[in-house]
């Protein structure tokens, strides 16, 4: 079958991109060299089947098969699937790039079928979706949306101190053209995101594919903490004004409240400075990532370590919020029924496609079984087997959404 062997081999080809050494894990920042290596691939893989790639003003990247425009203006917008390619720090291999993958597989399954989409099939790879180097996640679906402004984003700096439009820049991306771009938003129909899970429920119910159901309200913090540099060895521990033990504070509360509120809470980030060894610190700045059901639970855990970071003069700054995101039910209940009635799950991890369903577009998810349950780690994993059956389920349900002239998806 050739969806399969296109699909080892693809993934083959990507397993060593951006691949560290030192922990096996994933280092693929937006606009790097790694990203760029990514995007090529992408695009010779899409000229591989006849497709032409067309990058938005964002640097999204699109593939069409069939005119996306002509359907649009006949009022028949077309069905879109695909992901991303970028990682989180020392990330693992199956987060975002299995559904890139699984995309092009799927569009090999339906020609193989002989399958004649009656609205045009569209493969995304979003740029910067983990927001790993500059702070904001699905960057590239949020500017795409309004969502994040572009002033905004071609200010944000990374860790090197290089703000995102001269990253562009570099890579050859003209940031000046960043912003909310309704031709693109209007050419999708429907949108299908195949994702590996990044939990354990369908290891716990049996199950090697899922359809997601929503995704958990979300936000990341920027918590601000003051010190005095002095030396580590000749100031008294009664003299000190250490950055350090405000983080550690806030560290220990975001937990203490999490487990009070029934949240996950994570400070996951931390910058010091002066950052020496036998430096006390003048200045902390640590992140704060807080997720639950309940929205509630998210802001009453984020007031009680707001309350702790202001006890060392801390200041908090918001900087993302996703409310709660429910994909649009009537295509979750299609999807879910027509392969089977495979079990309906909610994530606490934010996709495109949750930014997608935000602004309009009717959106779903398909995901893949993890054994480890792990996720933003080397451990992430999903058997072939279950990849290959994720493949099977997203040429099913795109041939369903495909395949009746009359049907007004979803």
């Amino acid at each position: 079958m050739r969806s399969v062997a296109e699909f080892t081999r693809m993934w083959a080809d990507l397993a060593p991109v951006g691949r560290t050494a030192s922990s096996g894990g994933y280092r693929r920042f937006a606009w790097t060299r790694e990203d760029h290596d990514l995007r090529e691939w992408f695009a010779a893989e899409c000229a591989r089947r006849g497709l032409d790639v067309v990058t938005d003003r964002v640097g999204n990247q699109w593939a069409w098969w069939g005119d996306p425009d002509a359907a649009r203006h006949a009022g028949r917008p077309g069905v879109v699937t695909g992901s991303h390619l970028d990682s989180v720090p020392d990330g693992g291999a199956f987060d975002g790039p299995l559904g890139v993958v699984s995309a092009l597989a799927a569009l090999d399954g339906l020609r193989a079928r002989g399958h004649e989409p009656s609205r045009p099939i569209g493969i995304v790879n979003f740029v910067d979706e983990e927001g790993a180097r500059f702070g904001v996640a699905c960057a590239g679906s949020r500017i795409l949306t309004g969502v994040l402004d572009p002033d905004r984003a071609r200010g944000l700096i990374d860790d090197e101190g290089r703000t995102m439009a001269s990253a562009m820049t570099v890579a050859g991306h003209d940031p000046a053209h960043l912003g909310r771009d309704d031709e693109v938003l209007a050419r999708i129909g429907a949108f299908i995101e195949l994702h590996v899970e990044q939990g354990r429920h369908l290891v716990d119910v049996g199950a090697a594919i899922g359809v997601g159901s929503d995704i958990w309200p979300h936000g990341r913090w920027r918590i601000d903490l003051p010190g005095e540099a002095n030396h580590a060895g000749t100031t008294a521990l009664e003299d000190r004004l250490d950055a350090m033990l405000g983080v550690a504070a806030v560290t220990i509360a975001a937990r203490r409240a999490a487990q009070e509120h029934g949240c996950v809470s994570t400070v996951g980030k931390v910058q010091l400075t002066p950052n020496g060894v036998n430096a006390i610190p003048s200045h902390a700045a640590a992140w704060l990532d807080v997720r639950s059901a309940d929205a509630g639970a998210v802001r009453t855990t984020v007031a009680e370590v707001t309350e702790v970071a202001e006890e060392f003069g801390g200041r908090v700054r918001e900087e993302s919020w996703t409310p709660t995101t429910a994909f649009h039910p009537v295509l979750v209940e299609r999807l879910a029924a027509g392969l089977g009635g495979v079990p309906v799950l909610g994530t606490g991890a934010g996709h495109d496609a949750g930014i997608l369903a935000t602004h309009g577009i009717p959106a779903a998810m398909l995901f893949v079984r993890n054994p480890t349950g792990v996720s933003h780690s080397p451990e992430e994993f999903a058997e072939e087997a279950d990849c290959l059956l994720g493949v099977g389920a997203l040429v099913a349900v795109l041939a369903d959404l495909t395949s009746d002239p009359t049907d007004e998806t979803p």
